[in-house]
């Protein structure tokens, strides 16, 4: 694993510092305490204290995502994401990019592409999430972790932070992230997937997420900048059922109900994607 990474990485235990060790054809990561963590052969490494109480998104969704993204049909959120990074790093670079929630981590990849001295961090709880991620980018590490327990990293050792539909834990965000760093948060917009909302019964966007983002941020974070973007997509019904499959919407919908739906909409099908990006600053 790459070594600049795993200086940064803490015991998910004891919260000493982690280095890699091989015995036989394993390896993993063990602390001076003992406490070791294999590292798969996919490539993550499991630094879990511990059974986590959810597993993440499944094969499928993970598999739908997966497609979708390679579609370039959410590139702009990476572009975005890349441009806000690139505008926000001292010096023309951030030492470490970390996206709790990363899923396959394509995100990160598009980071990491813009920042070419970065190297970047893939948190996830989902396993099929982070086979994929491991092989992201040449500079992506991999790492088994729930966001809503403490992060396997030291203090203020992360100088860009990314939460693309995530889970929120601000006190911990705030605990690894450098003073000069920056948090860029993604969230759908009032009019994401909009077309679809109502005709095939998917989860509608809170109209207090602003709200809701900032209380998760439990006034850790001040936002310096907003802004929402947007791109109407022309997809095709099967594209429609992947890119509700990947969404939390999957968990919701009855398969033979939704393959109805979808057939009614006709081809091609107008979607928009808007989403809002904030970027905070520690307070």
């Amino acid at each position: 694993m790459d070594p600049s990474v795993v200086d940064r990485l803490r015991c998910p235990v004891c919260g000493e510092p982690l280095a890699e060790a091989a015995t036989g054809d394993s390896r993993a990561l063990r602390c001076p305490r003992r406490h070791s963590f294999d590292i798969a052969r996919q490539g993550y490494v499991n630094l879990l204290a511990g059974r986590s109480p959810h597993s993440g998104d499944s094969t499928e969704m993970v598999t739908a995502r997966a497609d979708f993204l390679a579609a370039g049909h959410y590139d702009v959120i990476s572009t975005a994401l890349a441009d806000a990074a690139h505008d926000a790093a001292p010096a023309g670079a951030y030492p470490l990019v970390v996206e709790p929630g990363a899923g396959t981590g394509r995100h990160l990849a598009a980071v990491l592409a813009a920042l070419p001295a970065t190297h970047g961090l893939a948190l996830d709880v989902s396993k099929p999430a982070l086979r994929r991620a491991a092989r992201a980018h040449p500079r992506v590490t991999a790492a088994l972790a729930d966001t809503w327990q403490r992060l396997p990293l030291a203090d203020a050792s992360t100088a860009l932070l990314l939460n693309v539909f995530a889970p929120r834990n601000g006190t911990e965000f705030h605990r690894v992230l450098d003073p000069a760093g920056r948090l860029l948060v993604v969230t759908p917009a009032a009019d994401h997937l909009a077309e679809l909302v109502g005709a095939l019964g998917l989860l509608r966007v809170d109209p207090a997420k602003a709200d809701r983002v900032a209380a998760s941020l439990g006034g850790h974070f001040t936002e310096e900048s907003t802004a929402v973007h947007r791109r109407v997509l022309t997809l095709t019904g099967p594209e429609v059922t992947t890119l509700v499959g990947m969404g939390p919407s999957a968990w919701h919908t009855d398969p033979a109900g939704l393959a109805a739906r979808i057939a009614a909409l006709g081809e091609p099908v107008r979607v928009t994607v808007a989403v809002r990006l904030g970027v905070h600053r520690p307070r």
